[in-house]
């Protein structure tokens, strides 16, 4: 530029650095959210943020702290799932480990997204319209993004979506009220891509596209992501004095002060020679590999896994998701060969002696082939196991063919195509079969639950997710994960979430069951555990002070494992209505056979507060409860009670 000012790099780098190629894939958010480990959520953020300054990128679009509450909008697997307080915690790490201190060539910029709402949206569709009351924006949306701006997120991105009849682009209420008044918002806002123009062609609350940048501006817009009218349009209403300069200068001074934080100005460039010994190093790769472990969930086991390779020699493999490079899942380019390990790939690596007869169903599940289903049931028949790997298509670089991602969203959860048809016909065959799903969005795979012994949510597991996923299969790993996510048993059920309302199901579904496939929290293990001794540290508390919940919880199985302790509270009677529980607090937690670990947890006032009927932020007086268990299930959960006076 005239004045040497560097420029500023940003990408959408949501699960590593992914969308360019020769980068570490680690499993995609969803994944991670599974994981409930925020260990690893700092470093991933942080190898990322490494690999985008070797190849000069400077700010990652990420992370996305939205609250999925439909499971029909395809960036469900972008986000860390539908629980507030998960996703704050996530977000909260990812933030960090992006950005460090931001004064080294290894920090990149974070920014938080969507500000807001966009992920409960009206008919499951990207950019349609929200409609949240204050309430419920405050409770379960702002969350997130307050506890970024407080963990120095220095940039954030504005929704798609009109929030009560507002986009969220021109909003004043959201850019400036909320977000610089009141939570002190230190950094920039962006917009995205083409919004502010919607605001116009879209929306239409502005008249012309230069009555957008007017009001977007004036609500407290700072950078636009992309638009060719925009500088000029910008230097008309300066010059017409409808802006002044020295709101210009604001944003100016935003974007600057990050350029020079992050030392744009003395190294403007990455060095080329070294960018490939920090890219896809073998630390990053291992940790693709061990969140890959981490994050796919077991939904169903009747006995059949761990698969032991003596009892199976002959194991026939089919379904779209088998052997293809769609396991990196969304924002994911093409990524070379030998740095990817498909399903089939991993089976043949982790069972080397067993005979893997591999039925190609082709990629796209919209145009499966009934011949080679046909084929497959055949094969089924002559196997001793069979493996189906199905779900959904997520490649980017195929945009209009995919079934799920940003933009791809469903009127339904059923798996596309004859892939249901493919499922039935191979377990038709007698022998035992197996479901892996590859994925972003919940799936309602109700028959399958019924009927197949073992079913496994991957996700987009990444890079190495082939690998993970055989090693789970095979009993070399033993699963931990828990699902972030409620699973409908169909688009019927939504919005179907853990932490709903008292009266939500007062009156049940008439036919089918009101409950979902698996709740919140859910995911199996090759051991099992037990919860005992839920003690409180007292009866009862003055408003303002701590408690302590304790809980003993016993691997009581033969294999060492993981287990995600879960603490859920509800306020029992309160002025406004409450959810039946909420996540508060979570623990990994590793135990060797037969052992035994006491877990506390401390519950703070800022864990029972809530809005009450005149919108105040505080702790009523009352009975709360306490429920402490490994999922959200009512069935799993210890239960017990304590007063605040």
């Amino acid at each position: 530029s005239r004045l040497q000012i560097p420029i500023i790099f940003g990408i959408d780098a949501i699960h590593g650095n992914a969308n360019a190629p020769d980068n570490t894939v680690y499993p995609t958010n969803i994944n991670l959210a599974c994981s409930f480990d925020k260990e690893m959520a700092y470093k991933i953020a942080q190898q990322t943020a490494k690999e985008m300054r070797a190849m000069n990128m400077h700010w990652t679009f990420n992370p996305n702290i939205e609250i999925a509450r439909d499971a029909r909008w395809g960036r469900v697997g972008e986000t860390y799932g539908e629980d507030p307080y998960l996703a704050t915690v996530l977000g909260v790490e990812s933030v960090k480990g992006y950005q460090g201190d931001l004064n080294s060539n290894e920090n990149v910029l974070a920014c938080i997204k969507h500000f807001v709402g966009g992920s409960q949206p009206v008919n499951g569709t990207n950019g349609s319209p929200t409609d949240l009351s204050e309430r419920t924006i405050r409770e379960v949306f702002f969350p997130p993004f307050k506890a970024g701006v407080e963990a120095g997120a220095m940039s954030l991105m504005t929704a798609h979506n009109e929030l009560n009849g507002i986009p969220c682009h021109s909003n004043e209420w959201l850019m400036q009220d909320v977000l610089r008044d009141e939570w002190g918002f230190e950094g920039f806002v962006v917009s995205d891509w083409m919004d502010i123009e919607h605001i116009y062609d879209l929306h239409a609350t502005a008249v012309n596209l230069k009555e957008a940048f007017y009001q977007s501006i004036m609500a407290g817009m700072d950078m636009h992501m992309h638009g060719i009218h925009w500088n000029e349009m910008v230097v008309e209403l300066v010059e017409e004095g409808r802006i002044t300069e020295s709101r210009i200068n604001e944003s100016a001074r935003r974007i600057l002060e990050m350029k020079f934080q992050l030392g744009l100005f003395e190294q403007p460039f990455a060095d080329e020679d070294e960018s490939m010994k920090i890219r896809l190093q073998d630390e990053h790769r291992q940790l693709a590999l061990e969140s890959a472990r981490n994050g796919i969930v077991l939904l169903k086991n009747d006995g059949v896994l761990p698969l032991d390779v003596n009892n199976y020699n002959n194991v026939m493999v089919t379904g779209i998701n088998a052997d293809d490079m769609n396991i990196l899942g969304d924002w994911s380019a093409v990524q070379a060969e030998e740095n990817v390990i498909t399903i089939l790939e991993g089976l043949r690596q982790v069972a080397p002696e067993t005979n893997f007869d591999f039925v190609d169903q082709g990629w796209d599940p919209r145009n499966m082939d009934p011949a080679k289903v046909t084929e497959a049931a055949a094969k089924a028949k002559r196997a001793d196991l069979n493996i189906v790997v199905a779900g959904e298509y997520m490649m980017r670089f195929r945009w209009t063919e995919r079934t799920d991602g940003e933009d791809t969203d469903r009127s339904d959860l059923n798996l596309v195509g004859l892939q249901n048809e493919l499922i039935e016909k191979v377990f038709a065959s007698g022998k035992p079969t197996i479901l892996i799903l590859v994925n972003g969005r919940p799936l309602g795979v109700e028959w399958a639950e019924k009927n197949l012994p073992a079913i496994i949510e991957a996700w987009a597991p990444g890079m190495y997710g082939g690998q993970a996923v055989a090693e789970i299969l095979y009993g070399e790993v033993n699963p931990s994960a828990k699902l972030a996510i409620t699973i409908p048993r169909s688009a019927g059920q939504i919005q179907m979430i853990y932490n709903h309302k008292p009266s939500q199901y007062f009156h049940p579904y008439a036919v089918n069951p009101s409950t979902p496939l698996w709740h919140f929290g859910h995911g199996l293990s090759y051991t099992t555990y037990e919860y005992s001794n839920l003690r409180l540290s007292a009866n009862d508390i003055k408003n303002g002070d701590n408690i302590e919940a304790s809980v003993t919880v016993t691997n009581t199985g033969n294999r060492s494992g993981v287990e995600i302790v879960q603490l859920y509270l509800r306020d029992k009677f309160s002025s406004v209505t409450r959810p039946v529980k909420e996540l508060k607090d979570f623990v990994r937690l590793s135990l060797e056979p037969s052992e035994s670990k006491v877990v506390t947890f401390t519950i703070t006032p800022e864990k029972l507060a809530f809005y009450d009927k005149n919108m105040k932020w505080g702790v009523e007086p009352g009975e709360f409860i306490v429920m402490v268990g490994g999922s959200s299930a009512d069935e799993s959960l210890l239960k017990d009670t304590f007063e605040v006076k």
